[in-house]
């Protein structure tokens, strides 16, 4: 049921959604950046939730600035960590 909640999220998921949420949390995105956070939301987010997202990180690291990175980790290890129980 969970699964198929994030799937919906994600299929009407726009790159404002991801715009707005990076704001929120001290992250801004030029252009590039945001367009390669939002594909590979859209792309990978079962891998991102449900299994081991280093390679996805790994490769985010090599195309985004070092600081927009660390918060980017940073947020991704609190949330998996928030919501592990439901997942």
């Amino acid at each position: 049921m969970v699964e198929k909640l994030i799937s919906e999220y994600v299929s009407r998921m726009t790159k404002d959604d991801v715009n707005n949420f990076a704001h929120k949390n001290g992250i801004i995105l030029n252009n590039y950046e945001l367009s390669l956070i939002f594909s590979n939301i859209k792309e990978n987010w079962h891998t991102i939730v449900y299994g081991n997202a280093r390679g996805i990180l790994d490769d985010v690291k090599s195309k985004v600035e070092p600081l927009t990175y660390q918060k980017i980790e940073n947020l991704y290890i609190y949330f998996k960590d928030k919501f592990k129980s439901y997942l």
